[in-house]
Parts: C-alpha cells; sequence; structure tokens
C-alpha cells in the first residue's frame, strides 16, 4: 500500500496484497487520514470484482457521513452493479472530479444554513 497526501486529499494505491487486507490496513489507518478526502486507486490490481468493492462499503459510508469524499478509482468493474453508496471511477483525474464537485456541494450546503 502507498500512501500520498494532495492538499486535503490522501491517496491510498494498492499493489500486491488483497482487498481484504487493503480495508483492514485503511481502518487501523483511519485516524491518520479521517480528516482528508480518500482515494483509493486499484488500477494496478488485474482482477477485481464488484464483491471486492463491497468490502469497501462500512469505510465509505463512515467517511462520506463525516463530510469528507471517499472515491475508488478502477476500470475493471462494471459501475452498473455496485452499489450506488460507493464512487467508483475509471480514472484518476476524474477522482479529483468527484471531490471538487462534492467539496463544491458542501459549501453550498453550508452557506444555506
Amino acid at each position: 500500500m502507498i500512501l500520498d497526501q494532495n492538499g486535503n486529499t490522501s491517496i491510498v494505491t494498492q499493489e500486491k496484497a488483497t482487498i481484504i487486507e487493503l480495508v483492514k490496513k485503511l481502518q487501523a489507518l483511519y485516524p491518520k487520514f479521517k480528516n482528508n478526502n480518500i482515494i483509493v486507486v486499484l488500477t494496478t490490481l488485474n482482477k477485481i470484482s464488484e464483491q471486492d468493492i463491497v468490502e469497501f462499503l462500512d469505510i465509505s459510508n463512515t467517511h462520506r457521513t463525516s463530510g469528507q469524499s471517499f472515491v475508488i478509482v478502477t476500470d475493471k468493474v462494471d459501475i452498473m452493479n455496485v452499489p450506488y453508496e460507493i464512487i467508483v471511477v475509471p480514472t484518476l483525474q476524474e477522482a479529483y472530479d468527484i471531490i471538487e464537485m462534492e467539496e463544491l456541494e458542501r459549501d453550498l450546503y453550508s452557506e444555506d444554513e
């Protein structure tokens, strides 16, 4: 697992371990980047199933409930078969675009209060 930081976004890149191992590592390290947006890059993995993506559901829901973005990057699954609660995009640029849009939505929502 490679962990990079870009402003208020943590980028987690998985290279070798299984998805379940990655999710466990994310949960263990979560306090370290709980206040950042998170991008999980799975593009280096050869095979990913929709069930693998579902493994991220709990941490994604927790993170999004706390007011941060959680985006998975992979082009190896059919996003139509992924639960709507999990954001999956095929490229890193699209992940940044999603985060930018969600930050704008959060800013607009906080101004309305």
